[in-house]
């Protein structure tokens, strides 16, 4: 069985061996798959976006010819050099085509096929792990030390550093899709361009909108009065690991919004208008719980909580080893006290 683990991987794509010219790259991490389909395919041709070196065939259509995959490898180039198929698998099995090419001899032509989860049974994995002429390789989403080389690897790239919580941070915000995550890491880049070193304001400006995290429970809720449901929301978020001071500075921004809508409807706008207003986004679902806590605070409340607010947050700075506990409190302070008049 040919199936790559680990270090392999990493070892065989900086170095393919020509005797398994055909790589199977399967998983659910689609942003992984084609970043390593593209080094293979960028080391296997001169020049990748000539169509007579590099094919492309869509898995379904194989599927209705699987001998093509045959003839396309064995055909030899009209003026010579290397030559590599890519293959985008569909829900159409051609696995036969692939049994057949595994047991010939291919020379000068490389064939990857880019495919989704496959079961251990499912028959194309099955034919490129067994075929010693054939490798299968597995793309799942980022463990925390791949996390950390691909945030040193870009922000090493635009010479830039990044400060221990802001890293703890946007490690939680990465994942599950390389290609996305590199996608983040560029834009965090371009973003801190000339700075030095990235700070966690950085991250919660730049990086996420907090209600891809799962955020917004908590924070509704704790400007709401729901201190119970903010426990067990906050509980979640740690256990998913987000790092408390994205938790903070989502909160802070709340207040800010908050504070300008409570000040629009003090000047007559209306509650409703005020919270359209000051929350241009914001999702249906969460209107009702916002609306509340505007018509539970008074801008002089929100202005003090602002600043609780910042003096937690500098303290989850001085103090990183106690970030969740002085969060957690302030959020359930905000909540405890949400009911109250003044």
């Amino acid at each position: 069985m040919v199936a790559l683990r680990g270090k392999e991987i990493d070892a065989f794509l900086a170095r393919p061996d020509p005797a398994r010219p055909i790589i199977l790259l399967y998983g659910p991490d689609g942003g992984l798959v084609r970043e390593r389909a593209d080094a293979l395919m960028a080391s296997a041709v001169d020049d990748p976006s000539d169509p007579f070196s590099l094919i492309r065939i869509d898995g379904d259509d194989l599927a209705a010819e699987p001998s093509r995959l045959v003839d396309e490898a064995m055909t030899v180039p009209l003026f010579g050099g290397r030559r590599a198929i890519r293959v985008r698998a569909g829900s159409r099995s051609f696995a036969a085509g692939v049994e057949t090419l595994a047991g010939m001899d291919v020379r000068d032509c490389r064939i990857v096929i880019e495919a989704g989860e496959l079961r251990p049974d499912a028959p194309l994995r099955k034919a490129c792990e067994k075929a010693k002429s054939a490798v299968a390789i597995a793309c799942y989403a980022d463990t925390g030390r791949d996390l950390a080389r691909l945030i040193d690897e870009e922000l090493g790239a635009s010479n830039l550093r990044i400060a221990p919580d802001a890293r703890a941070a946007l490690t939680s915000l990465l994942g599950g899709d390389r290609q996305a995550s590199r996608n983040e890491l560029r834009k965090l880049a371009l973003y801190a361009h000339g700075r030095g070193e990235i700070g966690i304001d950085d991250i919660a400006a730049i990086v996420t909108d907090a209600s891809g995290l799962g955020l917004d429970p908590i924070i509704d809720c704790a400007f709401a009065g729901r201190p119970a449901e903010v426990e067990t929301a906050f509980a979640k978020a740690m256990a998913a690991g987000v790092h408390p001071g994205l938790i903070m500075m989502s909160a802070q921004r709340h207040a800010a919004s908050l504070h300008k809508a409570r000040l629009t409807a003090d000047d007559g706008r209306g509650e409703t208008a005020a919270v359209d207003s000051a929350f241009p986004r914001l999702h249906f679902s969460r209107k009702g719980l916002v609306e509340t806590a505007l018509r539970q605070a008074s801008a002089e409340r929100l202005a003090r909580i602002i600043a609780q607010l910042g003096d937690a947050a500098l303290d989850m700075r001085k103090q990183p080893a106690l970030a969740e506990a002085i969060a957690q409190r302030a959020l359930l302070a905000i909540a405890a006290n949400a009911r109250r008049r003044g």
